[in-house]
């Protein structure tokens, strides 16, 4: 039976200003929700957006509101073992707050997979891969900052896959940017950019000529997530691989996405698809149609980014990798042991559901008082 849910907001500093076209961000703000069952079980999840309200619907105060206000009341006294049936009720009764339904998705699912001693991934078909390829974001804004700071991961073997958020300044001042760092690394590293909505169509159109002949790989949703069209038509311009990701809330868009042969790759968020469950779908249906699928994130602590890493190693196809580098991103960890990053890879936890654990002493220095 579930007993208790409890909501917990966690301020963590970033190692370094991170910029994105909608927001600077210097601190993340971890949203951890912590499910207790009759048999003593606990299970974690998280649900951490971006930007505050900059990025998207939710916030982590409205987060936390909903969760303790209407989700966990509808919750509690339900048998914790029968997931499927709490999300069902919780997904009939409660609109949007897709960010909230996944980390309880999240939480019930670890306690569920403690509970059968598997991993997590085991509960979402089973893994094909113990580790998982990812990219680091360079988002100083600065140019010599951000070619240094990619050489360095380079020689630590950490990553050699890097992403650039552009879209803050012109098109001009924004390409430049881009391809003085692809010239730089050279063939050495695959070189990415996220415009994150910034650019009206003419801009997408100037900008990724421009990126697409100076060997730039892929281009994450350059236009607004409504502009399904212009999304389309770039497609259907470039030989360059365009993803979405903002467009992507879930397996309905996941649909509609591929019906107008909108996107190359679809960029698969747990949070943003409203579960690990529901993001299994969107990468189902992208497989279905021979859409490339990649792991996102919303820049989350070791919670979300663990939950994460467990669906993406059940995928057959991750031919673009994943984005999984919240928890280097932050300065604090909420972790007892940390993640393992290593030539170039994350390597997929293999405990009991998660496979993580959770420090409550660091954690109760960050929670917010």
């Amino acid at each position: 039976m579930i007993q208790k849910i409890e909501t917990i907001l966690a301020d963590v500093p970033t190692i370094r200003p991170h910029k994105l076209s909608v927001a600077t961000m210097h601190t993340q703000t971890l949203v951890l929700v912590k499910v207790q069952c009759a048999d003593g079980i606990i299970g974690w999840g998280e649900a951490t957006t971006i930007g505050g309200l900059n990025y998207g619907d939710e916030s982590p105060e409205s987060i936390k509101t909903n969760i303790d206000t209407y989700i966990a009341p509808l919750l509690v006294g339900m048998e914790a073992s029968q997931v499927a049936k709490a999300m069902a009720k919780l997904r009939k009764t409660i609109q949007g707050n897709r960010f909230a339904k996944c980390a309880v998705e999240t939480a019930l699912l670890d306690a569920q997979a403690r509970r059968l001693n598997v991993p997590l991934s085991e509960l979402l078909g089973g893994r094909v891969r113990d580790a998982l390829p990812v990219a680091w974001t360079l988002a100083s804004g600065d140019t010599q900052k951000d070619i240094a700071e990619a050489e360095r991961m380079l020689e630590a073997r950490r990553h050699r896959i890097f992403k650039l958020k552009i879209g803050l300044r012109s098109v001009i001042d924004d390409v430049a940017h881009v391809l003085a760092i692809k010239r730089a690394l050279g063939n050495a590293a695959s070189v990415r950019v996220d415009v994150n909505q910034a650019w009206s169509e003419l801009d997408a159109v100037r900008g990724i000529a421009a990126l697409e002949s100076g060997g730039v790989d892929l281009i994450e949703q350059p236009v607004k997530a409504g502009n399904v069209a212009a999304l389309a038509r770039l497609k259907q311009r470039f030989d360059v691989a365009i993803m979405a990701d903002e467009a992507l809330h879930g397996p309905i868009d996941a649909l509609a996405l591929a019906k107008s042969d909108a996107a190359d790759v679809y960029a698969v968020k747990i949070a943003q698809s409203g579960g690990l469950l529901p993001a299994r779908d969107v990468a189902t249906v992208a497989q279905l149609e021979g859409i490339g699928l990649y792991g996102g994130t919303m820049l989350e602590g070791g919670i979300g980014t663990a939950a994460t890493a467990h669906l993406c190693s059940t995928f057959d196809d991750l031919a673009w990798g994943t984005e999984l580098f919240g928890p280097l991103l932050l300065t604090e960890e909420v972790l007892r042991e940390p993640l393992v990053y290593r030539d170039f890879m994350l390597q997929v936890p293999t405990g009991p559901g998660l496979g993580v654990e959770i420090d409550n002493d660091k954690l109760r220095s960050l929670q917010r008082k």
